[in-house]
């Protein structure tokens, strides 16, 4: 190797690590928390609370409120309203509750009333929203009629998969998990599991049966309550789990 070539190597190496610090140190200052300014445009942002950067679009923040200690994945858009600097009244339109975790790429898009409840966690580019096109004049382009608005309940500890979609009118029960790439709209009540285009119950609770159809698979690795604990110990909390899957796969 010429010394011109170990000279290039180098700068190449050199160029390629300086980048990658200053991106991590662009996305570490630029998340919005309730330590920055950006934290003044929205209804409430919590204790705790991280907005991921690079977002996705963020507006109407005066009609969201984002609970304690919930964090928002890179590139997430969280919009109320059709377009900036509308006045969209006195009530909080899109709520998102205390512990949730959104996955990156996700889209809320809200117009009426989007609430989603505590401990809620959802897989990369989850759609909700409360909006829809109609369709009822067929001379008329659909991108062109009046839209139809129905609120949006999602209950506490679900959880949405990957690329799930949930429409207007949807209402979740507590600790209901739908499956990756479902399409939602109904009702749904607690502790179900639903998937499919529509989504359907496909397993569900009862308090004498249990799960039925009955869940397969290994028992948990931990206790609900160890597993609370080690969510709130940070990086050491979460070592310790990754262990014990570790050894239980060992």
């Amino acid at each position: 190797m010429s010394l011109k070539d170990a000279l290039t190597g180098r700068i190449r190496r050199g160029l390629h690590s300086l980048v990658h610090r200053c991106w991590e140190q662009i996305q570490r200052h630029g998340e919005i928390t309730p330590a920055t300014p950006g934290r003044r445009r929205f209804a409430y942002l919590g204790e705790g609370a991280c907005i991921g950067f690079p977002s996705g679009a963020l507006y109407g923040e005066p009609w969201i409120s984002i609970g304690d200690h919930t964090l928002i994945g890179t590139h997430v858009t969280i919009s109320a309203g059709f377009v900036p600097g509308l006045d969209l009244g006195p009530d909080v339109i899109v709520t998102i509750g205390r512990s949730c975790s959104i996955g990156r790429g996700t889209h809320i898009v809200g117009h009426q009333s989007i609430s989603i409840g505590d401990d809620v966690f959802t897989g990369p580019n989850v759609y909700i929203t409360d909006q829809n096109h109609s369709y009822g004049d067929i001379h008329m382009p659909i991108g062109r009629q009046w839209p139809e608005n129905q609120p949006v309940v999602i209950g506490d500890g679900c959880w949405i998969g990957t690329q799930a979609i949930v429409l207007p009118g949807t209402r979740l029960g507590k600790n209901v998990a739908v499956a990756g790439g479902a399409v939602v709209r109904g009702e749904f009540p607690d502790n179900c599991v639903i998937a499919g285009v529509p989504a359907k119950v496909v397993r569900s609770y009862d308090p004498e049966e249990g799960w039925q159809p009955p869940l397969r698979g290994r028992p948990p690795l931990v206790s609900l309550d160890e597993l609370a604990r080690l969510s709130v110990s940070g990086l050491e909390g979460l070592q310790i789990l990754q262990d014990k899957m570790r050894e239980q796969a060992g």
